[in-house]
């Protein structure tokens, strides 16, 4: 293992079970795969169950040549309930007490931390303290170089999280994602006065000193902030097949092409472009075309 270049997807994995059938899903798994598609060694961190369910999503990430390092624990593999209300909007239950809840701080997971040159990691694995605390000594773990990156993809679902839990993750990382819905939650939380968005994430990238704020605001566009001035880009318009793992793929193109020396301008057109792509396409891990992962 080559010190400091792996790019790690930490926390969930999960089934999402759907009226008509299962998928796979977590954050973490499609962040590591589209890292992957863009010619970096990932790793995707989690825990399955010792059951048929777990032994699938180990089978699917060796389908997709996807690395993972993925424990095996006495716990359920995990899975979401997705019904659909007569508006035929989706509600979640995102099952508790679940094996990517209880993913063990290892030998090998702190080698890898100590190798680990980005980490993606979200608030919905940190909801039970043993995965909590397993994500905090990994951050920990990891080299102290200036370069490392750090990124907390803020994912709020349900009522997973606690303002100590976001307070803490701010703390950790380096890059924070969130969307505008999560910044209005998140600004509630904090006791923000009504100040606009934009205002909103200066003062989060102050106080926690952060690299790069990453706002995206669906359809309307989507900004980085950095110290010393901040990044738009506007959203294409694409016929949309669905939006699952969207997210997951701008941060993941945008951490890539961070890693390969690109521009903070330039990170970001791909990861709108990718993300994109991604809503054009069923499912969250899609191949992503030559044009988008060559880099010409």
């Amino acid at each position: 293992m080559k010190n400091n270049t792996l790019v790690v997807g930490m926390g969930e994995a999960l089934w999402d079970v759907l009226p008509e059938g299962k998928k796979l899903g977590g954050a973490p798994a499609n962040f590591a795969y589209h890292v992957s598609q863009f010619g970096l060694d990932s790793r995707v961190v989690s825990a399955v169950g010792d059951d048929k369910l777990g032994m699938e999503i180990l089978d699917n990430f060796r389908e997709k040549e996807l690395n993972s390092m993925i424990e095996i624990v006495p716990y359920p593999t995990g899975t979401v309930q997705v019904e659909l209300d007569a508006a035929g909007v989706p509600c979640y239950d995102i099952k508790e007490g679940v094996a990517w809840d209880n993913i063990p701080f290892t030998p090998a997971l702190e080698d890898l931390a100590h190798n680990t040159r980005a980490v993606c990691f979200g608030s919905l694995a940190q909801r039970s303290v043993v995965s909590r605390e397993t994500i905090n000594r990994f951050l920990d773990a990891m080299p102290q170089d200036s370069d490392v990156l750090k990124i907390f993809d803020i994912n709020l679902r349900q009522s997973f999280y606690t303002k100590e839990i976001l307070c803490n993750s701010f703390r950790k990382c380096n890059i924070l994602k969130i969307n505008d819905e999560e910044l209005v939650t998140v600004s509630r939380l904090f006791g923000y006065p009504g100040i606009d968005l934009q205002d909103k994430c200066w003062i989060l990238l102050a106080k926690y000193n952060l690299k790069m704020l990453i706002l995206t605001c669906g359809v309307n566009g989507s900004y980085v902030f950095t110290p010393g001035e901040v990044s738009f880009v506007e959203t294409p318009k694409v016929n949309v097949a669905d939006t699952v793992g969207a997210g997951d793929s701008f941060t993941a193109a945008f951490v890539a092409s961070l890693l390969k020396g690109l521009s903070i301008r330039d990170a970001h057109k791909l990861a709108v472009q990718t993300s994109a792509y991604v809503c054009t396409q069923n499912g969250a891990m899609p191949v992503l075309p030559d044009y988008l992962t060559s880099g010409k």
